[in-house]
């Protein structure tokens, strides 16, 4: 099918706005339309992504409306509160543009809990952008995948959130591991903390250490976890979260452990995970004793899952690896567009990693 789009991004100095800028340069159908930032208006975009030759000369203009306004596709890679504020107005100006938020504005259904871990008012909630995403009773995701097609508004999942739904989800919807005293432990690349100057964040601060962050029921991915595993099925969830940032520019590697339901089958636990992820493009089911790294997933659209059972501690330990910026972001975005358009979920999108 040959559906050719324009395409705006705001946020483009940035790094999810660059990652999203690098899959839509090698997509076949994607024309690169309007950039604009924020305080990097009026430079060229090759002094902040001086990877993406073909653009470097590429003005960006200030983010506003009437820049972005007039494209097939507009992808707001802005903070949040941000994104929120430039989607109601474009929808106030009546623009027939497909939207995508890679920020946090629309992701949450539940107005209560955004504004708990936000502390600002609700901008509402659009289809959400991860096609994988079980509903009550699948057990192979299709429901999604419905939501998303012919969809004008995406809001593309947490980067966090996406690791730790694919390393649980199979078995909540199978029944074999309890939806509380959930587990995850992260790895996180530098990255995924924006590229905001921070002190944290420098060079001489992050190398040769690891530095856990927004530990103790504080991260913004929590109601955000909660949400889609109740979606796969879970009445209640409750679940500990504890992000480490590592001395890696990019990746995630998600620790994630569940009781095991009583009486369970560990074969049963294997087959949960297979039967949902045998026919996903994006998400492979390692072999047995074989475990997912960063390195191998860095640069692609792809997800890594693993999962075992601790007779002894009567849990089931998964573990899960993407990059945050492909899969974990503007992958997601681009896949859930192909849906939304009508075109090829694969379409323009890598799933080969870079190693070492």
């Amino acid at each position: 099918m040959h559906m050719s789009f324009s395409v705006a991004v705001a946020g483009a100095s940035g790094y999810a706005g660059g990652e999203a800028l690098r899959l839509l340069l090698g997509h076949p159908e994607a024309r690169i339309g309007t950039l604009t930032a924020h305080a990097n208006a009026g430079t060229r975009l090759g002094e902040h992504q001086p990877h993406l030759r073909s653009l470097a000369d590429r003005v960006l203009e200030p983010t506003g409306v009437e820049a972005l306004a007039g494209h097939d596709v507009v992808v707001l890679a802005l903070p949040h509160g941000a994104s929120g504020k430039v989607a109601a107005a474009l929808a106030e100006r009546g623009d027939d543009a497909v939207v995508i938020d890679l920020g946090a504005d629309h992701r949450l259904v539940d107005p209560a809990a955004w504004e708990a871990f936000y502390g600002s008012p609700h901008a509402g909630t659009w289809p959400y952008g991860m096609p994988e995403l079980l509903h009550p009773g699948e057990r192979t995701a299709a429901a999604q995948r419905t939501q998303l097609a012919g969809t004008r508004r995406i809001a593309v999942p947490g980067c966090n959130v996406t690791a730790v739904t694919f390393g649980l989800q199979p078995g909540i919807a199978a029944g074999v591991i309890e939806p509380v005293d959930l587990v995850a432990v992260l790895a996180n690349g530098y990255s995924g903390a924006g590229r905001s100057l921070k002190t944290h964040l420098l060079a001489s601060e992050a190398l040769g250490n690891a530095q856990p962050y927004a530990v103790g029921g504080t991260h913004r991915h929590i109601p955000e976890i909660q949400q889609n595993l109740r979606s796969a099925g879970a009445a209640d969830v409750t679940i500990s979260f504890t992000p480490t940032l590592v001395p890696m520019s990019r990746g995630i590697l998600a620790t994630a452990t569940a009781r095991l339901v009583p009486g369970t089958d560990p074969a049963a636990v294997r087959a949960a995970w297979e039967q949902t992820y045998a026919d996903e493009p994006f998400i492979t089911l390692l072999p047995e004793g074989q475990w997912p790294t960063t390195a191998a997933t860095a640069g692609a659209n792809t997800a890594l899952v693993q999962v075992a059972v601790d007779a002894a501690a009567g849990r089931v330990v998964t573990v899960t690896a993407l990059d945050n910026l492909v899969k974990g972001t503007a992958g997601a975005a681009v896949q859930s567009l192909n849906l939304a358009l009508g075109l090829p979920e694969t379409l323009g999108l890598p799933t080969e990693g870079v190693a070492p």
